[in-house]
């Protein structure tokens, strides 16, 4: 990456970027709404499980690139946590998308973002059940105003689907996605002493290691099936933009403004990811899903922002 001394004429497009963290931020979540919408697009394309493992297993060259060097010089570090690194990896990245892409075969990708726009909520409640860090009355408030968010989108609007708890499978799938990312998050706190970069690059191998069971699990179900054309494009974007250049857009971000305000930004998935299934895959955007858009917004907002 150039420095900020570097001569007008030599300055790239990235380097002008890479110095706007608010700007690196939404590319970043707008990116992250996309998986989503790509998600959806691999139905019927590429099984989940392929998808899943394709997914990492693209980032990981990619990352082979960028972080071998450094990975390789901090390996002494990761070594002694391969238990940790081995839980993170499985949990945070290979559970997590192998329950998203298969939750997408039976939820729209509005759904989808609306739902795992719960996790700082998550990380919140987690945070005071397992850590038993303080929580105000306020933030109370914002966990049960995004939780009641979720749970319209989960009964569409329909207080009978709620009490007959005939919830949608894809919809519960994406809620047990999110409730893994959210216990990734909290267990970042005892990331080993190592840059962003190859800590994540460490997770994704990973990730992509501990994929493979799951894959073979749906060869043997005879659920699996060679990727179309469409899917071979898919695997790429998911592999090169959501698993790759959206962390080192993220980590350069945090670099420049610190984790607490680049975290806060993570709140525009849940607004890029239904806007662009309305745009690009024609979803309706109902009612009761503005409502509980609002909902789960209002109560991240009231749980981040209205602190003692």
């Amino acid at each position: 990456m150039p420095s900020s001394s570097a001569s007008p004429a030599r300055a790239t497009p990235w380097a002008w970027l890479s110095h706007r963290p608010a700007l690196l931020l939404i590319v970043t979540t707008l990116i992250w709404g996309s998986n989503a919408v790509a998600a959806r697009l691999a139905v019927g394309h590429v099984s989940p499980m392929v998808l899943t493992t394709a997914r990492w297993s693209v980032a990981c060259i990619a990352l082979w690139f960028v972080a071998r060097r450094a990975l390789v010089a901090d390996w002494p570090l990761l070594r002694p946590r391969w238990r940790y690194l081995s839980v993170m990896g499985v949990a945070g990245f290979t559970g997590f998308n192998a329950l998203y892409y298969t939750a997408a075969h039976h939820t729209g990708a509005v759904n989808l973002t609306i739902i795992q726009g719960v996790v700082p909520v998550l990380v919140l409640l987690g945070g005071a059940v397992v850590l038993r860090l303080r929580v105000s009355a306020l933030q109370a408030l914002g966990v049960a105003l995004t939780l009641a968010g979720v749970a319209v989108v989960a009964s569409r609007g329909q207080w009978s689907v709620l009490r007959a708890l005939d919830l949608n499978a894809g919809d519960v799938g994406v809620l047990l996605a999110s409730l893994l990312y959210a216990g990734y998050t909290l267990g970042l706190r005892a990331r080993p002493a190592v840059s962003p970069l190859v800590f994540f690059a460490a997770a994704a191998a990973v990730a992509a290691l501990a994929s493979l069971p799951l894959l073979a699990w749906e060869v043997a179900a005879g659920q699996c099936f060679w990727p179309t054309p469409q899917g071979w494009l898919i695997i790429l974007y998911v592999g090169l933009l959501p698993s790759f250049v959206s962390q080192i857009t993220f980590i350069r971000a945090v670099e420049l403004i610190g984790p607490a305000r680049a975290g806060v930004f993570y709140n525009l998935t849940p607004v890029f990811g239904p806007a662009l299934a309305v745009l690009v895959l024609g979803e309706p955007l109902r009612l009761y899903h503005v409502a509980a858009l609002a909902m789960v917004l209002g109560g991240i907002w009231v749980a981040e922002r209205l602190k003692p």
